[in-house]
C-alpha cells in the first residue's frame, strides 16, 4: 500500500471526499495529518522499537492490579 500527501482546495474538497468515499477502507484509508496522529505515531512506533529490542517490561495483570492499587492507596487522601 502507498500513502501520498495532497494539498486540495477548498472549492473541491467535498467532492473528493465523495470521491474517495466511493472506496473501501480495504482499497483508501483517510488518514489525518493533524499534530495529534503524528505524535501518537511517534509514541507507538518508539514503543514497538523499545518491545523488539528486548528492553520492555512486561506485567500479568495481577502484577498491574497490585501496582494500580498501590498507587491509589498512595494518592487516595488527596481527593
Amino acid at each position: 500500500m502507498y500513502t501520498i500527501q495532497l494539498k486540495i482546495n477548498e472549492k473541491v474538497y467535498e467532492k473528493f471526499l465523495w470521491l474517495l468515499s466511493k472506496f473501501t477502507k480495504e482499497e483508501i484509508e483517510i488518514i489525518s495529518d493533524d499534530q495529534d496522529f503524528v505524535s501518537v505515531q511517534k509514541y507507538l512506533q518508539e514503543e514497538l522499537d523499545e518491545i523488539k529490542s528486548g528492553k520492555a517490561t512486561f506485567y500479568s495483570q495481577n502484577e498491574l492490579e497490585n501496582r494500580l492499587d498501590q498507587v491509589i492507596e498512595k494518592h487516595e487522601g488527596r481527593l
